[in-house]
């Protein structure tokens, strides 16, 4: 009887053994490309550091995440075309961006869209993210999960603004995204778009006045240092796409792929974390070297109001029932 249930014990160990050997077996050594345009402590580039730990430890080792950031790599554009070629394997960029490949992208970039940034995660983690996000395979790309950038805010190196009419004349450099051309045109500001790896030399050398980007991407990148006076304006919320090649994708094992989802859920929600602490910690710090203004709300009634035919543009092209859709999501988490 003790020889029975020796030898039941060691089979059910080794049974054991050999599915943990079956299942290390479909996880091979491989390291993966992450490209940013950003700096070491931008949002998006911690939270790839993150997810990398979070990667090396549960697959042992096997998976390595190299992370490429200062756009060394590329802009976002180029990036962009990397990615759906399988060149580069996983990017993070303002999902607005995307409407460059697929036009409904856009409606991430509305203006004023989201009040807080729980209220974006709850959009962007239910139905309507995921509705967006299952357009992209047949552009070559899968969207992983949606990342934070935060609010934008705008800043300039030659005055005040603290109404509408100050931002007229100001020549500011903004995204590659024929909605920001518009909204800065509608607000009687000259757009430039530039890629962002040419933005601090643009500064620095006066040849734009100004940008516009969340606290921590502007504390992160140095901008401070070329510009002085910042404007608390939230014109804008940016989530960030985390994107994987498809082709990259499609040729990895499902314990792979599992190990890969799994680290991304944990690190997307301590990413989202940490960007809001940032955003806070670099509005405090920059409060020491530039001069803060915020919009009065009623100068923001202004802006709203020179918005709307921008937004009653691009919500046409977007699809009327796509923005009533989203419009109607909003409302039911704010209770209306």
């Amino acid at each position: 009887m003790a020889m029975m249930k020796f030898a039941v014990k060691t089979s059910v160990v080794l049974i054991g053994a050999l599915f943990a050997l079956s299942a290390q077996a479909q996880v091979g050594e491989k390291t993966f490309r992450y490209s940013h345009v950003g700096a070491p402590t931008h949002p998006s580039i911690m939270g790839a550091v993150k997810w990398a730990e979070l990667l090396n430890a549960k697959s042992g080792g096997k998976l390595t995440l190299k992370i490429f950031g200062n756009g060394t790599l590329g802009g976002d554009v180029q990036v962009l075309s990397a990615v759906q070629g399988g060149t580069i394997d996983f990017t993070a960029m303002n999902s607005g961006i995307l409407q460059g490949i697929q036009k409904e992208f856009a409606i991430f970039d509305f203006p004023f869209l989201f009040e807080n940034g729980k209220e974006a995660d709850a959009i962007l983690d239910g139905a309507f993210g995921k509705k967006l996000a299952d357009l992209l395979p047949a552009k070559g790309l899968y969207n992983l999960a949606y990342w934070e950038l935060g609010f934008r805010n705008l800043t300039n190196s030659k005055r005040e603004v603290k109404s509408l009419d100050d931002i007229s004349g100001l020549k500011v450099r903004v995204i590659q995204s024929p909605i920001y051309l518009d909204t800065f045109n509608a607000l009687g500001a000259n757009p430039v778009p530039m890629p962002f790896t040419e933005l601090y030399t643009a500064l620095e050398q006066k040849i734009i006045d100004g940008q516009e980007n969340p606290f921590s991407v502007i504390e992160s990148s140095k901008l401070n240092e070329v510009q002085k006076f910042l404007t608390v304006s939230n014109h804008m919320y940016n989530p960030q796409s985390l994107l994987v090649s498809k082709k990259k994708w499609d040729s990895l094992t499902k314990d792979e792929q599992e190990i890969l989802s799994s680290t991304l859920v944990e690190a997307t929600r301590w990413q989202r974390e940490n960007s809001r602490k940032l955003g806070e910690d670099s509005l405090a710090n920059l409060k020491k070297t530039m001069t803060i203004s915020t919009l009065p709300p009623e100068e923001l009634t202004k802006i709203r109001a020179k918005l709307k035919p921008v937004i009653d543009k691009f919500g046409a092209d977007v699809g009327t029932e796509l923005v009533k859709e989203l419009q109607d999501a909003l409302d039911k988490g704010r209770g209306k």
